[in-house]
């Protein structure tokens, strides 16, 4: 692939249209779009473009990435970008609009045919993130009373262009939508055989005005290729595929994860996003969470007495909270994916509360095991010494463990519940979120276990 590659780009180079027809004659689409992605030459770029064939043309501009899109879009002439324009998918189509300015959008539309503009108009005058942004108004629609032969006639007609031939929906005289049939049945069934025989008026349908993430939602419990999507009075539409839904869905955990991160959601890819945006995402989160972290050497602050009398106490700070903050992101992270998944909702935050107090009071007793086993092997063998009340630290250390872990794994469960429960999004709460707030609270468990363990010995 690397050969053909270089082979493209040199011939590109060298304005040798017939090898490149004849190197990418040889490839998909998507290996082209890849190809393409390379060059950073737009008259290269649209050199390339322009040895495609027509229908290869635009399915490869609809790989592209939008940075390579609109350098096509600028090299082109007006009538080449009609004419990969008037045949793009319906979705794609208005994905790559809506990434546009405003005045190139106007521009690009108007290079539309009167029929495609107002396709596009349509969709484009859904609401940002709705169904309707996604569906393509190409589907085979049939009527009860037609024969399986006539429904085929019909496909064999007009179905070129469907986003899909996996499912065939039947609507009534006023258009809406009365049932969804596989191809598969009306490929198996006798050609005599009426529409209606084959219907059990069961289906799956969006609404236009549905949001994308409620779409994920019901293509995963549908588990069908394409879904129907209607209007308000439930007249069939449009349809969206599963393809445009696994975009959908990969933007969305993308967003969660990088969120989750702690920096706010990326608009574009890593590598196409200018550095002082990436910057600007970042910092914000940084700031916040620096800020939490003076919390942190207040806390310290308050206890410097208690460190000073026993600065042993000192030694085993890192380990604490560290402990606490890896086990609030290891719940956060848990119930953020299961609410994503639709396993959790608000309703459950007392189960899950109690499942998180029990795990995070088992998970502490490890933790704390392994803490004095330490302390008790490292006095005994001389390798340091904890003073003649080592085994009053190593309890101290023992309960803390306990304590903080169990406020580590209630704090990270709880909090995406308590932002749901405000509207607001649960990946919001980061791992580096909950890590500083069990920092700042763990100290204050730990310094307090240790006044009371430790009283009348090292404190």
């Amino acid at each position: 692939m690397e050969s053909v590659t270089q082979q493209v780009l040199d011939a590109a180079r060298r304005r040798d249209f017939a090898t490149v027809r004849r190197l990418t004659a040889e490839l998909e689409a998507s290996d082209i779009a890849n190809l393409m992605e390379e060059i950073d030459n737009p008259s290269d770029l649209a050199l390339v473009f322009r040895c495609l064939p027509r229908n290869l043309a635009t399915d490869v501009f609809e790989y592209l990435a939008l940075p390579e899109q609109t350098k096509l879009v600028e090299s082109l002439t007006n009538e080449e970008v009609s004419q990969v324009l008037e045949t793009m998918a319906d979705d794609d189509r208005t994905r790559f609009f809506e990434e546009l300015p405003g005045e190139v959008t106007k521009r690009l539309l108007s290079l539309l045919s009167e029929e495609e503009r107002k396709k596009a108009l349509q969709l484009l005058g859904y609401p940002e993130g709705s169904v309707g942004r996604l569906m393509s108004p190409h589907y085979v629609r049939v009527k009860p009373h037609w024969t399986v032969r006539q429904v085929l006639a019909h496909v064999r007609e007009h179905g070129k262009d469907s986003e899909t031939l996996t499912m065939v929906y039947v609507v009534n005289d006023r258009g809406q939508l009365i049932d969804e049939i596989r191809m598969r049945a009306f490929l198996l069934a006798p050609l005599d055989t009426k529409v209606s025989d084959l219907m059990n008026y069961r289906f799956v349908a969006l609404k236009a005005t549905d949001s994308q993430e409620e779409a994920v939602n019901v293509f995963r419990e549908a588990d069908l290729p394409a879904l129907p999507v209607t209007d308000s009075d439930g007249v069939l539409i449009g349809v969206v595929t599963s393809d445009d839904i696994l975009d959908v869905a990969e933007a969305e955990a993308t967003e969660d994860i990088q969120k989750f991160g702690g920096l706010e959601a990326l608009d574009l890819p890593y590598v196409d996003t200018p550095l002082f945006t990436l910057i600007r995402k970042r910092a914000g989160w940084l700031v916040i969470l620096f800020l939490g972290e003076m919390l942190t050497a207040s806390a310290m602050g308050h206890f410097d007495q208690e460190i000073e009398r026993a600065v042993v106490l000192a030694l085993f700070v890192p380990l604490i909270i560290s402990s606490g903050g890896n086990s609030g992101s290891q719940a956060a992270t848990l119930v953020i994916r299961a609410m994503a998944l639709k396993e959790l909702t608000i309703k459950d935050w007392w189960y899950v509360m109690r499942r998180e107090i029990l795990s995070g009071f088992f998970l502490g007793i490890i933790l704390g095991s392994i803490g004095v086993l330490r302390i008790t092997l490292w006095q005994k063998l001389g390798l340091f010494d904890y003073t003649e009340h080592w085994p009053l630290v190593a309890l101290t250390i023992f309960l803390s463990l306990i304590g903080i872990v169990m406020w580590g794994t209630l704090s990270g469960s709880m909090i995406p519940f308590v932002l749901k429960r405000l509207g607001l999004d649960p990946a919001t709460s980061s791992a580096p979120f909950v890590a500083t707030l069990v920092d700042v609270t763990g100290l204050v468990i730990y310094f307090s276990i240790a006044a009371i363990v430790l009283r009348g010995t090292l404190l």
